[in-house]
């Protein structure tokens, strides 16, 4: 029997211009990539340490390597499960292994999880955070996309959503306020931006201060993100939110973001597919995880000035299925 060895390397890849949200600004992304090898066989996956949960690219990258000789010893994706926590490390080795059962076993990853065979998706198209006449600019370039999701966050929050409605008329809005507000800005700014036809908002609370959502009237509805991981965070939400974020870096990979989708459905949760700004190898097990799904948002790809070599197609916001020599 062969044994299964393990290369990860970091990678890095230039942003288009600057991307900006309510915590600082990125000019490149450096991301995690893993290569699980059985035999003449590779799968492979990428995670996006986040600072914002006490990650970095090298403490994910060191975690990984300790896993080694389990590897050598037959560790597989489901007793992965159990070793890791949920979080970056986990996600690129989970998604490495779902690769590396696919190209083993000779078929889709989408037939080894059940799933029906995956069709294109649209997904959202990211405003970054910036001045009201900027972001009406960015918003006027980007007015044919259906669907635009506007990083808020800071003051003037009103104006750019304004400024963004008068760039891009027919589009719907989505907003992201990355913990930014405190309650009283979410009561003072629901009203106004349900006006300018937002549809809804991502965390638009800092995680330990958002048990103040909990059976207030939320006329915008508000989404988790930061604040929902895994399955044991669902609990927790109800009450507070009315649809929650699935990210593979979060839920420490397909495998469990499945089972929370799942769980998140039962619940009553609607539900968005998100990703931290990687590439096409990143979105990929991500795309199959968003088929169904309410709000689509896996456009990083579209935000790099570079992306993988084979990469996934984008026709304006439309997302072509991924190839199965990137992944799955």
């Amino acid at each position: 029997m062969s044994e299964t060895s393990i290369h990860v390397v970091e990678d890095c890849f230039p942003v288009a211009g600057t991307f900006t949200i309510s915590r600082g600004s990125r000019t490149k992304i450096r991301v995690v990539t893993v290569e699980l090898r059985d035999g003449s066989f590779c799968g492979r996956g990428e995670s996006v340490p986040y600072s914002r949960f006490g990650e970095t690219v090298e403490g994910v990258m060191e975690t990984i390597r300790s896993l080694e000789q389990h590897l050598k010893n037959g560790l597989d994706r489901i007793g992965l499960q159990s070793k890791l926590p949920p979080g970056a490390a986990r996600n690129a080795l989970d998604c490495a292994f779902w690769d590396l059962e696919a190209k083993k076993r000779g078929t889709a990853a989408w037939k080894i999880a059940g799933l029906p065979s995956p069709v294109r998706l649209s997904t959202a198209f990211t405003l970054s955070l910036a001045d009201p006449d900027s972001m009406r600019e960015a918003a006027a370039t980007n007015s044919y996309r259906p669907l635009l999701k506007v990083k808020l966050g800071s003051d003037c929050d009103a104006d750019r959503i304004r400024a963004v409605r008068a760039g891009a008329p027919h589009s719907m809005l989505i907003v992201d306020a990355n913990e930014g507000w405190t309650i009283q800005q979410y009561l003072d700014l629901a009203p106004q931006l349900v006006s300018l036809g937002v549809a809804m908002v991502e965390q638009p609370l800092p995680v330990d201060a958002d048990e103040a959502l909990r059976d207030i009237e939320r006329a915008l509805p508000v989404c988790a993100d930061e604040s929902c991981h895994d399955r044991q965070s669902l609990r927790s939400l109800v009450g507070k939110y009315d649809a929650i974020n699935i990210k593979l870096d979060k839920t420490g990979g397909l495998t469990e973001a499945l089972e929370l989708k799942r769980d998140a459905l039962a619940a009553g949760f609607d539900l968005m597919v998100g990703c931290m700004l990687g590439t096409s190898l990143a979105m990929a097990p991500a795309f199959l995880l968003a088929q169904g799904v309410k709000y689509v948002d896996l456009d990083g790809p579209l935000l790099l000035a570079k992306d993988r070599q084979v990469a996934i197609q984008y026709d304006g916001s439309l997302m072509e299925p991924p190839p199965s020599s990137l992944w799955g």
